[in-house]
């Protein structure tokens, strides 16, 4: 089979790393004389490595986040009391599971928001559909589902994050 054709396969069957590395990895593999297992396992970690990246950012996409923000980047100096063990636990994503909520309160700029995006990017980097919305916007979501008849469809899109 030639290049071409290898490389037609490849993205005929979804393999893009293998299609974009293939050269590369066996010009590599001939020099260090690696197995046929060490190349075919490098190029499998590749392609699964990049369906990985792919995957969070697809969810971070449709998690609609404002921006990317992490619980490393939050001002823990401000606000003053702040119970910075609790917040640090809610990061280990232990209310999953259990479909439990995180409600977050306190007065103006104080870090809520900040800290909600870098929970739902968390969650996104750990396998978790989410979706960041406000109270108002699914107010407004659902009062235009429910005119145009498709009140079902919407509850079910709030509901899978």
């Amino acid at each position: 089979m030639e290049r071409s054709e290898l490389c037609a396969s490849f993205k005929r069957l979804q393999l893009p790393f293998f299609a974009d590395h293939h050269a590369t990895l066996l010009a590599q593999a001939g020099r260090e004389s690696w197995s046929h297992g060490r190349l075919l396992e490098t190029l499998v970690a590749g392609e699964v490595e990049r369906r990985n990246v792919a995957l969070i950012q697809r969810r971070v996409k449709s998690a609609r986040l404002p921006g990317i923000k992490t619980l490393d980047a939050f001002d823990w100096s401000w606000p003053k009391r702040i119970n910075r063990a609790q917040v640090q636990h809610l990061f280990r994503l232990d209310f999953l599971p259990a479909h439990g909520n995180v409600i977050l309160l306190g007065g103006v700029g104080l870090g809520k928001t900040h800290l909600a995006i870098a929970l739902a990017h968390t969650a996104c980097l750990q396998g978790t559909t989410t979706l960041f919305t406000s109270a108002v916007d699914i107010v407004n979501a659902l009062a235009a589902a429910q005119a145009t008849g498709g009140m079902q469809r919407e509850m079910a899109r709030l509901l899978k994050p």
